[in-house]
């Protein structure tokens, strides 16, 4: 009986499980574990000691990852694989100036970010000067059950395939104001599928309220997701970023032709 993959499937006989562990762990560094022991990337992936110590002794031998006799961590080297894609994907490409110039015109940050399993991952990002305190950037990930942008992407999903991800997804609440019933997450994407956009009050930052729109493809398919927040000085509510609604729009509509 072949061992099976991640997702249930059983693997071809193409299949490398070696670059899948070694991806893994590449996946377990972030910002909460910026380094890691071989036991704690052996518990973090799912694998054995030997296998997480395989992984980091090859990953430091190629250059991306660094150790200093306990601990790795991950080199600037990594960079290339975000910005291979960055470079290879036409969409954060021709995204960018067109955030820039409306973040620039209405002095609020905006986003571009694209669903990644059940996290948001940020391909796009253009900041005003009065929010640069924001860790947020590219490459960011958030989890797509609390923020504006993970609503968004997930609002044409049927209701069976989000309750499906809830199950499976890690449920933690990022601030006193995040919902984390699956119920009161169900009924926030309905409320996007009714109105065309998601609202996020302090769901993921306290002080920071975010509103996002979905992008669609030609073939009708959600493909993106565009956000604009207030400052995190909470000088703006989350209804006043309704009103910048024909602003992402038309942000959004440039953006729709381009794909």
């Amino acid at each position: 009986m072949p061992k099976r993959m991640q997702d249930g499937r059983a693997p071809d006989t193409e299949y490398i499980a070696g670059l899948e562990k070694g991806l893994a762990v590449i996946e377990a560094f972030g910002q909460r574990q910026s380094a890691l022991t071989v036991s704690e990337a052996s518990e973090a992936v799912g694998i054995s000691r030997a296998a997480a110590r395989r992984c980091l002794l090859t990953l430091q031998h190629l250059g991306y990852a660094d150790y200093d006799g306990k601990y790795y961590r991950l080199s600037p080297r990594v960079l290339r694989l975000g910005h291979a894609y960055v470079n290879s994907s036409p969409l954060p490409r021709f995204v960018q100036p067109i955030i820039e110039a409306t973040s620039e015109r209405t002095q609020r940050s905006m986003s571009v970010a694209v669903l990644d399993g059940s996290d948001v991952l940020v391909i796009a990002r253009a900041l005003v000067r009065r929010s640069l305190s924001s860790g947020l950037g590219i490459g960011s990930r958030l989890p797509a059950y609390c923020s504006a942008n993970g609503r968004a992407l997930l609002s044409e999903w049927p209701d069976s395939d989000i309750q499906r991800l809830l199950k499976q997804a890690p449920i933690r609440r990022l601030t006193a104001y995040t919902k984390t019933g699956a119920s009161d997450i169900l009924k926030e994407i309905r409320a996007v599928r009714g109105r065309g956009y998601a609202l996020n009050d302090q769901e993921v930052e306290i002080g920071v309220r975010t509103i996002a729109v979905p992008i669609h493809s030609r073939s009708g398919q959600i493909a993106a997701s565009l956000s604009m927040s207030a400052p995190p000085d909470g000088s703006d509510d989350a209804g006043n970023l309704v009103t910048l609604l024909p602003e992402i729009d038309a942000a959004r509509s440039r953006i729709e032709a381009l794909l």
